[in-house]
């Protein structure tokens, strides 16, 4: 690959900021983060886990601290709940309130529904490829960070 493309790729990156900077305006106090969480979560409650942080964590590539602090964060603003396994009390499980759900749905049928025509000129081919290739721009990104920092 030459230098000028992997300009290029980051400018990409920088532009896809952009793009997620235009989303609509999220109620005071919620993140981004906080709908990606509750995909993740419907996600995994779908596939029949009983959702943990570590799941959360794992499914999303980000520390567990992080994770654990917008759980936190979450549980506060009413849209998360946390419930001690009765089999082992070690055990949290993480599961979304009605207020959670609420929100989510609200974004996903206000916003993304009413954005899926006007991207219907990206076929669901070229929009994986562009995930896959992210995906693993990131995972050489750490990588590299990794190594520069040892």
């Amino acid at each position: 690959m030459t230098i000028e493309t992997i300009k290029r790729m980051l400018d990409a990156c920088y532009q896809g900021k952009r793009i997620r900077d235009m989303l609509p305006p999220l109620p005071k106090g919620v993140t981004s983060s906080y709908i990606q969480y509750l995909d993740v979560i419907q996600s995994l409650e779908r596939n029949g886990v009983h959702v943990k942080i570590s799941d959360i964590s794992d499914a999303l590539n980000l520390p567990r601290p992080g994770v654990t602090r917008t759980v936190k964060e979450m549980e506060t603003g009413g849209y998360l709940q946390k419930k001690t396994s009765p089999d082992d009390r070690r055990i949290t499980y993480i599961s979304i309130t009605e207020a959670g759900r609420a929100l989510s749905q609200t974004y996903d049928a206000e916003y993304f529904s009413a954005l899926a025509p006007s991207l219907d000129i990206i076929s669901e081919e070229d929009a994986r490829q562009m995930v896959q290739t992210m995906e693993t721009f990131y995972q050489i990104m750490c990588k590299q960070r990794d190594s520069h920092e040892q």
